[in-house]
């Protein structure tokens, strides 16, 4: 075992990993626009893979002159800005002006215009799939420039949904590079280095296919996604008014956002004590409330219609979400596995809640990984669900181990360990080794 970390860290060194791992980004992309049939998923397709490949051969320069007296130290992170600009910026500016988006997109824009006309994001009577509206009312946020400024590139609601996704996740690294108990210091170099590193490890994120592909097409579950993490972030410090906002906000844009609540306040009652995590529960409620309760008074059928029926696939159109996932194929193909798809789900769902009673989580990493398990068996056992669902757990455990490396960086500069005494100074005296008047004057006194 020794050996093959040896061999990994010295494959690290090299810098050859980060060539492969763009690489294999690439053929990504490349596979992924021959398979698929959507335009701006191909469009995507066909920007990344060049993207990515650009990254590489950076990438491949910059190994190629590592061991030069004269590396370019400062270009350590020129692949990954060549690969966030040819896999997100470029893409998302093209299918931008061309007008070209998944469904959602229009949906949230509508919704924006709706909310200004009628005071409600909803339809009141959908009847084709494009009238629904799955989501909360907070998402028709996104749909506001849309509504005031028209069709124009910048007032495209994936360019707001990305900033509120890049933002939150900045947020959420800062969070975690400050998160070290106040009374060790740091030089203000380690605290520079420290931000780079959490910069560059959102740069590697936001490039991932998983990521850069949503983020350039859709882009509607990025936002909830980048507030969850910085709710458990905040909590992870002990701030329950800051993790109740947070959590709220991304709750009033998605169901999908509600199992971080309970997740984020046992973490806060592990390491802070139930006050705060009461003050975590309280602030969340008010904020929910406060988003989503108007419009579930006023318009009752359609909120309902909209985001509790047709979600579940229990509408009067079935949902466009049918990804071969075991609900989707137990509601499909085998009789009353619409039921048993549901029962699983809630069995899934109290498997988890019960694991956070009896072993609840100490660290923001435990507490990612707890809430990706939870959602990852929720996205597999809905009956009605997307791959693209997967993108949930994908950020929520890789996030926090890509933030660690600039979080120990920090640590490290901080914790100044004293120096051992010499050996001589901390062993006991022993008797048969100690000369003859340390033995004998304790008998000279006596006497």
């Amino acid at each position: 075992m020794r050996a093959v970390r040896r061999r990994w860290r010295t494959f690290r060194r090299s810098g050859n990993h980060e060539v492969l791992g763009w690489s294999a980004c690439a053929l990504t992309a490349l596979g992924l626009g021959i398979a698929t049939t959507l335009a701006p998923h191909r469009t995507w397709a066909l920007i990344a893979t060049v993207g990515y490949g650009c990254a590489a051969a950076v990438a491949a320069f910059r190994a190629r002159g590592r061991n030069k007296p004269r590396a370019p130290a400062a270009s350590a992170h020129l692949p990954a800005v060549v690969a966030v600009t040819g896999s997100v910026v470029l893409p998302l500016a093209v299918l931008a002006l061309s007008g070209r988006a998944q469904l959602e997109v229009s949906v949230v824009e509508r919704a924006g215009g709706l909310l200004l006309s009628s005071g409600s994001p909803y339809v009141p009577t959908p009847s084709v799939v494009p009238d629904y509206n799955p989501y909360l009312p907070g998402m028709a946020v996104f749909g506001l420039p849309h509504a005031l400024f028209g069709a124009r590139p910048l007032a495209d609601a994936r360019w707001w949904m990305a900033g509120a996704f890049l933002l939150s996740m900045t947020g959420a690294a800062l969070t975690l590079v400050r998160g070290v108990p106040a009374g060790l210091r740091a030089p203000r170099r380690s605290r520079v280095t420290a931000r780079r590193n959490s910069t560059l490890a959102l740069a590697w994120l936001a490039a991932c296919p998983m990521v850069a592909l949503p983020l350039a097409v859709g882009g509607i579950d990025l936002p909830v996604i980048g507030l969850m993490c910085w709710g458990l972030a905040a909590a992870g410090r002990g701030m329950p008014g800051r993790t109740g906002l947070l959590l709220g906000a991304a709750a009033a844009l998605k169901w999908t956002a509600w199992p971080a609540i309970p997740v984020a306040i046992v973490l806060l009652v592990m390491r802070n004590g139930w006050r705060r995590g009461l003050t975590c529960g309280a602030v969340t409620a008010v904020t929910v409330s406060a988003t989503v309760l108007p419009f579930a008074l006023t318009t009752p059928r359609s909120f309902a219609e909209n985001v509790v029926a047709f979600p579940l696939g229990l509408g009067a159109t079935a949902s466009p979400a049918e990804s071969p996932l075991p609900g989707h194929l137990l509601a499909a193909y085998v009789p009353g596995g619409r039921l048993t798809a549901m029962a699983l789900l809630a069995v899934a769902a109290l498997t988890v809640v019960a694991s956070l009673l009896v072993r609840p989580p100490c660290t923001v990493r435990t507490a990612a990984d707890r809430l990706a398990i939870g959602l990852a068996l929720a996205m597999a056992l809905m009956p009605a669900t997307r791959f693209g669902y997967l993108v949930y757990p994908l950020v929520l455990c890789v996030w926090p181990r890509l933030c660690r490396p600039a979080v120990e960086t920090r640590t490290a500069s901080r914790l100044r360990m004293p120096e051992p005494p010499p050996l001589e100074n901390t062993l006991p005296a022993d008797p048969a080794t100690e000369p003859e008047h340390h033995i004998a004057e304790p008998r000279e006194k006596a006497a």
